[in-house]
């Protein structure tokens, strides 16, 4: 049968596609390409109206009750990057922007550069450089993406938000004149931070284990053996909870309102995310535990 592609932008006709009832919308894409080679797949949405709901790649034409002469129309994505190089690049430049002003350059601090380094400001940057090298490491080794890319104009969005924040937080907490809390308030936050990003580990270990290699399976997560993971009794995105009390025990270890502020900007767009999965999951899996809520136990 042939199916007629058209730009979703413009209704123009891009040519038509000669297919099977079973194609999917993955092999559809293909096609797509061939009618018009700056479309790559990745940067391919296929719908079935023009500004309609996104199609996924497993649909078949024939669960979609696409016929002989029906329409489907293409969105232009833009160019697209990898989701692995975007995350490589946001979270390598937050640790070189920090290193720089935890070096003390005279250039920025001026003479009071030579003042000692305080013990929290020590500490708050191996916090730091562990937080965002683990995930340099996960993004490497652990996580398995649903999607191979993404827009490019991401990468410069992402890295402008996790490289400002850097180099925010960094002057502050780096500074010559930075006033310290007292001992019980840094191990305090000190402690929240570290069990925190086990936490965090844990539920990306889980999550991960969840997805064969190469698949898009999504399955109703589970806590397993590990302690940490029993969050997923309460919350949908866990992992979202995690990185928000590790950046909240980071706050508290070294007092300082910028870190507060990088932390209340992360917990909203996390918060986003996490309510949108929720939903997602309540849609996809009929028997979705019923009391669990999208990051904040018993209340978000």
């Amino acid at each position: 049968m042939e199916v007629e592609i058209l730009d979703a932008k413009n209704s123009k006709s891009l040519g038509k596609c000669r297919v099977q009832s079973d194609t999917t919308i993955k092999a559809l894409k293909n096609e797509v390409q061939n009618l018009k080679k700056s479309l790559t797949v990745h940067r391919q949405a296929l719908r079935l109206e023009p500004r309609g709901k996104i199609l996924k790649d497993s649909d078949t034409l024939k669960s979609l009750s696409v016929t002989s002469g029906g329409k489907v129309y293409v969105k232009d994505l833009g160019p697209q990057i990898s989701w692995k190089s975007v995350f490589l690049a946001e979270y390598a430049g937050p640790i070189f922007v920090y290193l720089i002003f935890y070096q003390r350059p005279s250039f920025i601090y001026g003479s009071s550069a030579a003042n000692p380094v305080s013990l929290t400001a020590n500490v708050a940057a191996i916090c730091w450089v562990a937080h965002y090298a683990k995930r340099l490491l996960e993004t490497l080794f652990v996580h398995r993406f649903s999607h191979a890319t993404m827009p490019l104009r991401n990468l410069f969005k992402n890295c402008g938000y996790y490289w400002a924040f850097a180099g925010y937080v960094a002057y502050h907490v780096n500074h010559p004149l930075f006033t310290e809390p007292s001992a019980p308030v840094l191990y305090a936050g000190l402690a929240g931070f570290i069990v925190s990003e086990l936490g965090n580990f844990s539920i990306h270990m889980l999550l991960r284990n969840l997805r064969p290699a190469g698949s898009t399976v999504r399955k109703i997560p589970k806590p397993d053996g590990n302690p940490l993971t029993q969050l997923f009794n309460f919350v949908s995105c866990p992992n979202y909870t995690y990185e928000f009390l590790s950046w909240l025990s980071f706050s508290l270890m070294t007092t300082c309102v910028p870190a507060l502020l990088f932390t209340a900007a992360g917990m909203y767009q996390m918060t986003v995310w996490a309510i949108g999965k929720h939903k997602n999951y309540k849609k996809d899996f009929k028997d979705y535990p019923k009391g669990r809520k999208a990051i904040l136990p018993f209340a978000i």
